[in-house]
């Protein structure tokens, strides 16, 4: 298991290594060593989420207040996702950069981000399924969206693909809108949660 740092800093995509004979394959999808060793800390997982969609589902823009925020290990068992992170961290030196890593069944890859980051992803083929480890629990008055079509932000959408949004996320205000709003966790937020839980691991 390889891992590595995407443009948008705190979060990482790791390659997996698929064993497979003629039974079948076997993928080891989770290796908190690996993460902890990349973060100073380990992922504390308080809930697992699995979701099946349609080609063209786009879930997000998502983000949570920070603290305590809510961390994620995106993984891709069946199908295939364009999954994207957006830093929008106000104050942060690369705030409203986005990247983007193509999760599918064929090559297997997870992407983990950290608390206070924005993610999407859209279902590239259909029954896509996508499983995802989280730092903290569901929590709808401290969970938010930005349009995953702001056009400053410019996500990587695919152009050959039909979107199929929910009216929450149709509603999202843009990325401005949000930091005018305050709506945003802020990169201060962040580094001080990102510390917190380095140190609390080093005890």
């Amino acid at each position: 298991m390889n891992i590595r740092e995407l443009g948008v800093p705190d979060a990482y995509v790791l390659d997996l290594v698929p064993h497979g004979d003629s039974r079948g394959r076997f993928t080891e999808w989770y290796r908190a060593d690996v993460l902890t060793e990349a973060l100073g800390y380990g992922l504390p997982l308080a809930q697992a989420n699995h979701s099946v969609s349609a080609r063209g589902a786009l879930r997000g823009v998502h983000f949570a207040l920070v603290p305590p925020g809510q961390a994620k290990y995106v993984y891709c068992p069946s199908g295939k996702i364009l999954d994207v992170v957006v830093d929008v961290r106000a104050g942060s030196p690369t705030f409203g950069v986005v990247d983007a890593v193509e999760l599918d069944s064929e090559r297997p890859r997870a992407v983990y981000l950290s608390e206070g980051l924005g993610h999407a992803f859209v279902s590239l083929a259909d029954d896509t399924s996508v499983t995802y480890l989280v730092s903290t629990g569901y929590s709808p008055g401290r969970e938010f969206g930005i349009d995953p079509m702001d056009p400053d932000l410019g996500l990587p959408w695919p152009s050959d693909v039909e979107f199929a949004l929910s009216a929450k996320d149709l509603a999202a205000p843009t990325l401005a809108e949000a930091l005018e709003q305050g709506l945003l966790p802020t990169m201060a937020q962040c580094t001080a949660r990102y510390e917190q839980l380095r140190a609390q691991h080093a005890r």
